[in-house]
């Protein structure tokens, strides 16, 4: 054995003396792995400001004209023909359509919302012209909020079972069930909730929902929004939503990716709303009507007395190009659990069902749009609150306010840790 060890041992000195050599000649360059991890990183950053990038070329389309909101928003004017819409392969080389026969029932006054200022960045009075969309500029830092730059401006994927609030959504909602429903309307009441970090939100909104709550779930959906990771700041903002397979590969929030078609300069989808409601102290709440154009089968939105903002054309759903099974109204949160209790993230107005009028956030005018393209009121609602010690919700009808609700809440609270 030891013959052999003495055998071997010229080569490995051989070996340790290269070794040796090399290590004095280039001792930096060939054990710089803090050098090589750097240029990892820099790889890595580089293919995501190319992906950001990318991105934003697809979706802030040319403008002829750019309005600077009071919020630091930029509004770019698009040619309607220009807009993300008609990137969706199905939508290609189309026009926008005509407008739809408006339901029955609806009241048609001669004041218009069109003639109002109900976002920031029309406050001067200045509108997009004929012939272009106002769309609110994404920028770099909104894709660098992002929790995922690949399903930026969309939802996570979750169910939204009503009987349950797995994945930290939370609601308080009102819902009809059971029959074929052709559109929703609610004015809904427009607040400034707190929300406690950036990465939870706080909506207030109405669904038009069919399908199962599997894969094949298709919703429409629409309201105010504060979202902090989407926007930047704590500003109530009008959204829009769909999805045609339970949020999973299509839709988006406003004109983030291509669908809805929008026909409206004055209205902003994502801009912020103003004025909005205080407490004990002025109400302010916006109408919102969304229903079937019974000659097309496209579902149109409407914001206001008469205003239409566009249509979700019938080709991009499955179980929405014939009629809904379900509409809901009401608020929904986020708690991510952030401090290992309840989140202080506010739903509404941040108060309680119980504190009524001008304290606590409210739907009103709750109808739905029947089969022969009829507004009706509602004949069997139910309330649910995921958490009623965080958020809550109590109905009612009346002569004025026909179906309506009050709902919200602070979050964490004493009956709420």
């Amino acid at each position: 054995m030891a013959s052999n060890c003495r055998k071997i041992s010229p080569i490995i000195s051989v070996v340790v003396l290269f070794l040796f050599f090399i290590f004095s000649v280039c001792p930096v360059e060939s054990v710089n792995f803090n050098g090589s991890n750097q240029n990892f990183h820099s790889r890595k950053e580089s293919l995501k400001m190319r992906f950001i990038r990318d991105s934003l070329m697809k979706i802030n389309k040319p403008s002829i004209k750019t309005i600077q909101s009071p919020d630091g928003d930029l509004i770019d004017c698009v040619l309607t023909h220009q807009q993300p819409a008609f990137d969706h392969p199905l939508l290609k080389g189309q026009k926008p359509m005509d407008p739809p026969e408006r339901p029955k029932g609806q009241n048609t006054t001669s004041s218009s919302m069109s003639k109002e200022n109900v976002q920031l960045w029309s406050l001067s009075g200045e509108f997009c012209p004929e012939g272009t969309i106002p769309i609110r500029r994404t920028t770099e830092q909104d894709f660098l909020r992002a929790s995922s730059l690949r399903r930026f401006g969309r939802k996570i994927r979750r169910p939204i079972r009503r009987d349950s609030s797995s994945y930290g959504h939370e609601h308080a909602v009102g819902y009809v069930s059971g029959n074929q429903y052709y559109g929703a309307k609610a004015s809904i009441n427009v607040w400034s909730p707190r929300v406690a970090n950036h990465y939870e939100f706080s909506i207030s909104q109405l669904w038009v929902i069919a399908g199962s709550f599997g894969d094949d779930l298709n919703t429409i959906e629409a309201g105010w929004q504060v979202s902090p990771e989407l926007y930047g700041d704590n500003y109530p903002r009008f959204f829009t939503y769909w999805t045609s397979d339970a949020y999973q590969a299509t839709g988006c929030y406003n004109l983030l990716c291509s669908g809805f078609v929008q026909i409206n300069r004055r209205i902003s989808i994502g801009a912020a709303i103003s004025p909005i409601s205080s407490y004990n102290r002025g109400q302010f709440d916006i109408s919102l009507l969304v229903w079937k154009d019974p000659k097309h089968g496209n579902w149109w939105l409407e914001f206001g007395n008469g205003v239409l903002v566009g249509y979700w054309p019938s080709i991009l759903f499955t179980h929405l190009r014939n009629h809904a099974s379900m509409v809901q109204f009401g608020g929904e949160i986020v708690n991510n659990r952030a401090s290992n209790s309840h989140t202080s993230t506010q739903m509404g107005s941040g108060h309680f069902a119980t504190e009524g009028f001008g304290k606590a956030s409210y739907f009103r005018n709750l109808k739905v749009v029947d089969w022969d393209n009829s507004l009706m009121p509602l004949s069997n609602l139910r309330v649910l609150a995921d958490h009623p010690n965080c958020y809550n919700i109590q109905g009612g009808i009346n002569r004025v306010w026909g179906n309506y609700f009050y709902y919200g809440g602070p979050g964490r609270n004493s009956r709420c840790p």
